[in-house]
């Protein structure tokens, strides 16, 4: 006589040997949820090397890593996952699965085909929007109504993989980048543990992405974070909502750099507000309207409010913005 069948969603009888990649801050309650799962047994972690960082170079590790070491997890940290080296090492911890969240390197096309349950990759955007390196920026510029995480299967294409769950929540439109990231990667978290039961006991059947819907994102450049007075207001709102930590938003004037960490967008249908470029007691002229400066820090200086830092630079008021 044959046991049954497992009832759906029941974790499997043997657990799946595991691997996980990952490297930021996004991971980390990915990680976590992995290593709770009674449905896997984590055998490895892949990361980046540790790099030197600070004035005296120390090395320093990336979130997952840090993590990974506090666990005692078995740790890998090739310079180049698609090194002879660095497959061979993968494959001796003979995975059944893969999970990846946040790691920031292209996984070559020899490891994606090594466990048999593949590859899933926890993504925070509502696929296939915001493909690629920065969707949760791109969430905030697009002025989205929602946002969201996608869990896929890998393929060698980027975040093109075939759908296994999703799940989104609406957008207030106040959000900031890094908290924004901080709830996808707890929302993240908890689509994998509900999703890896049923996905190992074969029963989800994965759907392919809408072509004709995906965007794509790219990594972001220091020049990005300049805010141009030639753009509509709102936009240049989102930008310092969507641009923090990194690459800030700011403005070159005669005071120097001017960081802008908090702004609020007031179109001015009447046009009585400063020339696009020209800064005003209350903030920047833009294409239609201002852009009310609240928080903003000097280079070198600490963060403030406007007033406070007009009261101490007035010249600042009634001059142009530095255009490259």
């Amino acid at each position: 006589m044959t046991d049954p069948p497992d009832p759906p969603g029941a974790p499997p009888r043997q657990r799946a040997r595991t691997i996980f990649l990952g490297s930021g801050s996004f991971a980390v309650p990915i990680l976590r949820a992995l290593v709770l799962a009674p449905e896997v047994e984590l055998v490895g972690v892949v990361g980046p090397p540790d790099r030197p960082a600070g004035r005296e170079a120390r090395p320093s590790a990336a979130p997952t890593v840090a993590l990974a070491r506090e666990l005692g997890l078995r740790l890998l940290q090739p310079a180049r996952l698609r090194s002879d080296e660095a497959l061979a090492e993968v494959r001796s911890l003979q995975p059944d699965l893969g999970v990846l969240a946040d790691y920031g390197r292209i996984v070559p096309g020899p490891l994606l085909a090594l466990p048999r349950h593949g590859i899933l990759n926890v993504h925070p955007s509502l696929l296939p929007s915001h493909r690629g390196a920065t969707p949760v920026p791109a969430t905030i510029l697009a002025g989205d109504a929602q946002a969201g995480v996608t869990l896929i299967l890998m393929d060698e294409a980027v975040d093109s993989g075939p759908i296994l769950g999703s799940d989104a929540w609406p957008l207030d439109g106040t959000e900031v980048a890094p908290e924004l990231e901080a709830r996808a990667a707890q929302r993240g978290a908890a689509l994998l543990r509900r999703t890896l039961g049923p996905w190992l006991h074969g029963a989800i059947e994965p759907r392919a992405q809408d072509e004709s819907a995906m965007t794509m994102t790219r990594p972001l450049r220091r020049s990005d974070g300049r805010l141009d007075p030639t753009r509509p207001v709102a936009s240049l709102e989102r930008q310092v909502r969507a641009f923090q930590p990194w690459p800030g938003s700011w403005l070159e004037t005669v005071a120097g750099r001017i960081i802008v960490w908090r702004a609020e967008a007031m179109p001015d249908i009447m046009s009585t507000h400063p020339t696009p470029g020209r800064i005003g007691r209350f903030g920047l002229g833009a294409a239609d309207g201002q852009l009310l400066l609240r928080e903003v820090q000097p280079a070198g200086g600490r963060r403030m409010t406007w007033d406070e830092l007009v009261r101490g630079r007035p010249a600042i008021v009634g001059s142009e913005v530095r255009t490259p």
